[in-house]
């Protein structure tokens, strides 16, 4: 597809609109001064037919009355039978006149008018008829070509002159189109800036946009390079491991005593591994529904089942790290994809699980509020964020205490993920946390439909 260009555009609009103005105003003018030219003439017969009655009564002699006539003015006189008694235009005799309209109109009136094409001097002629006191019709005409001969003579000035303004309003257009396009394409000279050089107010929102997609994209590209390098990071230190292992076995340096040891210390660096590229592939779907803005399939859900259902989930490991894991609360119907927020009560209370002490407790609430707000709380009496770490925990591989989550296996993913699920069921996360009290992290979902 050919681009077009902005500049031929608005330089052909503004050629087109200064034609058609013209045109308008000529149409206009021509159409104003043929009115006034016309009333003019009608007033100058009117004239004429009066002054030449006036004679006509003194003398009372038809032929008298070719005194009266000029090279432009025609002169009849009709009696009351229709019969021309004198015409100055011919000497051959005429038709009855009776069946003109001006003259049934005199003769109806006192006055008549009529425009049409003279059958006698084959010119549009104006003829006005006036009703004598005797009951004669003096009729007055004068030629169209007369009163159009002031158009004749201006003719060639008028096109002249329309032709100087329709080349002056080509250049005009071109150089006002060229002021208006150039400080637009002067903004793409410092993309970095372009919100501090916009021309004019109706460029603002397409400036800042912009700014802010080039704000996002290298915030992106910032995110992208971390994410990679922290990936490559966390695959480094297992798979450092794995390999050294499987090489002590390779090699006959372990004893044979070892390495069942060795294989179960390379069997969970591989799990860790496993569920780590899980994660990652998790948040890359998460991050492709959120810029795509493809939701899932959404459903009525109740958290409470939800809460239920990760605490039969999750009851072994607390076991295992000696916790007590429980739920309560009421029935808390939400607009949600179900799997997503599985994963996201998974996800907190694994987390809650993962950094409690033994003997800790561990519980899952369920709660709606009188406007209709649902929520779901997962509160520990664990070890506790820190203030100033409190802002960071939902960033990817972050870590409160980088040996524990080694020790316990975590990805530093879990609470990026539960973001992330949050944003697309435009939920809001509450987290408050006391250093060795606990943790309490809310997530609020908006009304259900």
């Amino acid at each position: 597809m050919k681009l077009r260009s902005m500049e031929e555009k608005i330089s052909y609009r503004l050629f087109l609109m200064g034609f058609l103005g013209l045109i308008f105003t000529a149409v206009l003018c021509i159409f104003v001064f043929h009115k006034a030219f016309t009333a003019q003439a009608w007033t100058g017969l009117e004239r004429q037919a009066d002054l030449v009655s006036v004679g006509y009564g003194l003398t009372g002699d038809p032929q008298q009355l070719s005194a009266f006539v000029s090279g432009d003015l025609r002169i009849t006189l009709i009696s009351d039978d229709g019969n021309v008694i004198f015409e100055s235009a011919t000497d051959q005799p005429m038709e009855n006149h009776l069946s003109r309209p001006e003259i049934l109109q005199a003769m109806q009136s006192g006055v008549g008018k009529d425009i049409r094409d003279s059958q006698t001097m084959g010119y549009e002629t104006y003829y006005y008829a006036l009703l004598l006191p005797g009951g004669e019709i003096l009729r007055v005409a004068q030629d169209a070509e007369t009163m159009w001969s002031i158009y004749d003579s201006s003719i060639p000035a008028i096109v002249l002159s329309c032709v100087a303004l329709m080349l002056a309003a080509a250049v005009l257009s071109s150089l006002l189109t060229k002021a208006l396009v150039q400080p637009v394409l002067n903004m793409t000279e410092d993309l970095d800036h372009i919100q501090d050089n916009v021309p004019y107010r109706e460029l603002v929102p397409f400036a800042e946009s912009i700014h802010s997609d080039r704000i996002l994209r290298e915030n992106n590209e910032k995110m992208r390079q971390e994410f990679t390098a922290n990936v490559s990071h966390e695959l480094k230190t297992p798979l450092t491991s794995i390999s050294g292992y499987a090489e002590l076995i390779e090699t006959g340096i372990a004893k044979p005593a070892d390495i069942p040891d060795f294989a179960r210390k390379i069997h969970g660096e591989a799990t860790r591994m496993i569920q780590l590229v899980n994660d990652i592939l998790q948040l890359s779907h998460l991050d492709n529904v959120s810029e795509t803005g493809s939701e899932p399939v959404m459903e009525t859900v109740d958290l409470l089942e939800v809460a239920k259902d990760c605490v039969e989930r999750q009851k072994l490991n607390a076991r295992h790290a000696y916790i007590t894991l429980t739920y309560m609360g009421e029935s808390a119907l939400v607009e949600g994809n179900r799997q997503l927020l599985d994963e996201l009560c998974q996800n907190l209370c694994d987390n809650a699980i993962r950094y409690n002490r033994p003997g800790g407790k561990v519980q899952l609430v369920t709660t709606c509020s009188r406007d209709g707000h649902c929520s779901l709380t997962v509160a520990d009496n664990g070890i506790g964020i820190p203030r100033e770490a409190q802002a960071s925990v939902f960033e990817r591989f972050y870590r409160v205490d980088k040996s524990r989550s080694k020790a316990t296996g975590g990805t530093g993913l879990g609470l990026a993920i539960v973001k992330h699920i949050a944003r697309i069921h435009n939920a809001r996360i509450k987290l408050e946390s006391q250093v060795d009290k606990g943790t309490t992290i809310t997530v609020t979902f908006p009304t259900a439909r």
